[in-house]
């Protein structure tokens, strides 16, 4: 017998109780009235009927008893309502599985916001990242971060014309600038290496760069260990380093070589091949295949490590992305009219080259590969395994960090 305002079950879906125990009946909501004379099913069970989930007739209307279907079909039916006024109009009840523990939750808690507070909690703060560009003067390492970030983030040139001596060490400086793209703020930072490698002798001229990266490196280990310290510590740290290898279509100079095996352990090194239009397809090709089986032969790892990949999926990706560098890139700050449209490209006799036309460059991958897919990662790869490496070494050194004193501990307090 049925009767009004309560919640009817048809026992052909459900197990006698000796298989599973009587379900607990949800309190009804105060806006669930008694069913209409003219509607032909009582009305429905809590977080169905006025969330935007079309009514079921009886026999189809799940119990959250245990973990068995039914109770699955309500959590799916949530998480596609998924709107917080639906389940406020419906009573707030839902029912969902805890696939951890196996134990039901009655009612909308809202851990699906925790992804929207980090979201206003990020978008507040900004993002930081420092990228390093290494390479002989002449190969366009400034002209391609403009590129990259379409803005005027780089210097056009390294602070001293043709005719002023090259220093004997490696000048390095950083540019920083505030990008703003859809309400995203991110701090980026440029650091370049004008002159390396443009001496007749070039012994250890990597010398200035490595103690560059370990200087940033220093510098947040000193915040990081400070009783009082910051509440964000400023990130200097170098998450990306552009190498630059010269368009030759022979092979990887042995100052090239030098440099990626001394600083592949402490940064993510990157290789590009730079004003990649000097060559033909063939000849790009061929170099590239030749690039990869030296760097592999030298024992080079350059970024995104193998040890590194999370899992299949991470491991399928990056390895799509290894085969494809170095990325042989082309770039330019100017316009050109090309079929009507406005194109980033650099202008020759023959025709333009467009600058993001995967046919004529692979600008758009390492775009892609650097900043829409893999720049989080990059500088979680910094913070987690360069930076951790470098810490460790140093807390070593000085035989780890010295304990706090009483008086120390009670001083901190006040």
């Amino acid at each position: 017998m049925y009767y009004p305002g309560s919640v009817y079950v048809d026992m052909s879906d459900v197990v006698p109780p000796e298989v599973r125990p009587k379900p607990a009946v949800p309190a009804k909501p105060p806006n669930v009235g008694a069913p209409s004379p003219s509607s032909p099913f009582p009305p429905q069970g809590p977080g169905i009927g006025g969330g935007g989930v079309s009514a079921q007739p009886p026999s189809c209307i799940p119990v959250p008893i245990g973990s068995h279907g039914p109770s699955h079909v309500v959590s799916h039916n949530a998480a596609h309502t998924g709107s917080h006024a639906a389940a406020a109009h419906t009573g707030g009840l839902s029912s969902s599985l805890n696939a951890g523990s196996g134990s039901t939750l009655l009612g909308y808690i809202g851990i699906d916001t925790i992804i929207e507070q980090m979201r206003k909690k990020t978008m507040k703060t900004g993002f930081d990242f420092n990228i390093m560009v290494v390479g002989h003067s002449g190969l366009g390492k400034s002209t391609l971060v403009n590129t990259l970030f379409k803005s005027q983030v780089s210097r056009r040139n390294a602070g001293w014309t043709r005719d002023d001596k090259i220093p004997k060490t490696v000048e390095i400086k950083a540019v920083s600038h505030v990008i703003e793209e859809g309400g995203v703020k991110m701090k980026l930072t440029v650091v370049d290496t004008p002159g390396f490698g443009d001496q007749i002798n070039n012994d250890n001229c990597w010398e200035p760069i490595s103690k560059y990266i370990n200087e940033q490196y220093e510098k947040f280990l000193k915040e990081e260990v400070n009783i009082t310290r910051k509440k964000r510590i400023p990130d200097t740290r170098v998450h990306c380093c552009l190498y630059f290898i010269s368009p030759t279509g022979h092979s990887l100079r042995q100052l090239d070589v030098e440099f990626m095996k001394r600083l592949s352990h402490s940064v993510n090194i990157i290789p590009v091949i730079a004003k990649s239009d000097t060559m033909t397809i063939e000849e790009r090709q061929e170099f590239k295949q030749r690039v990869r089986k030296e760097l592999e032969m030298s024992g080079i790892e350059f970024y995104p490590q193998k040890e590194f990949d999370e899992d299949m999926e991470d491991k399928s990706d990056n390895d799509k992305i290894r085969e494809a560098m170095p990325f042989a890139v082309v770039g330019s700050d100017k316009e050109y009219q090309v079929n009507g449209k406005r194109v980033l490209g650099r202008k020759t006799a023959w025709g333009v080259v467009e600058v993001e036309n995967t046919n004529h460059c692979e600008f758009a991958q390492l775009r892609d590969f650097l900043i829409r897919s893999h720049l989080q990662d990059l500088k979680e790869v910094t913070h987690n395994i360069h930076y951790e490496t470098y810490r460790a070494k140093r807390l070593n050194e000085n035989g780890g960090l010295h304990p706090i004193s009483a008086n120390d501990t009670q001083e901190s307090n006040l």
